[in-house]
């Protein structure tokens, strides 16, 4: 899936929630939130991709437990950080739904979908979502994307719409990327 929906996941399942139950929050639940749910991707710099960065396993059962401090002491920080590490968790984990993380995912060549660490094994692809930027992809962005845009004004709403136009622009090159970078 493209960093986009991962993104939008993590702002619509728990960032937005968290803002909506504490609005004295509503910047660090949707900052934390957004950026967790990027953050796993950028193993696409350094080391490997999908396994340096991507822990669909410890992530999530580290955002349960923040999310429980949060819960029990809220803070900005507490919430920052329940939402980043459950939005990266989610980031992981839905890597698995989606295609291999090889530069033509359409060709299903790649059995590796993302690093499972507990069990020291990769996860096969399910191609729920077919590859990143797929038409799917780009409406699963969409429908995550639009309530937060409704709840939110001002820069969620600018935020949410750039992420919008950068998904749209990659869905519509995506299967052309290969070819303008020569592989």
């Amino acid at each position: 899936m493209m960093v986009t929906t991962h993104a939008a996941a993590a702002l619509f399942l728990f960032g937005s929630p968290a803002a909506l139950l504490a609005p004295q929050f509503a910047a660090p639940a949707l900052v934390g939130a957004l950026l967790g749910g990027i953050a796993p991707d950028l193993d696409l710099f350094v080391g490997t991709h999908r396994k340096t960065l991507h822990f669909p396993v410890y992530a999530s059962l580290a955002g349960v437990l923040v999310a429980v401090v949060a819960a029990l002491a809220p803070s900005a920080a507490s919430v920052a950080a329940a939402t980043f590490l459950l939005g990266a968790g989610l980031h992981a984990a839905s890597d698995w739904f989606g295609a291999s993380d090889e530069l033509r995912p359409w060709e299903r060549t790649s059995p590796r979908a993302v690093y499972l660490h507990p069990a020291k094994r990769w996860l096969k692809p399910l191609h729920v979502v077919r590859y990143d930027g797929a038409p799917e992809d780009f409406l699963l962005t969409l429908a995550l994307s639009l309530p937060v845009a409704y709840l939110f004004g001002g820069p969620v709403r600018v935020v949410v719409g750039a992420g919008l136009l950068v998904a749209a622009a990659y869905t519509f090159f995506r299967r052309r990327v290969p070819d303008v970078f020569g592989v």
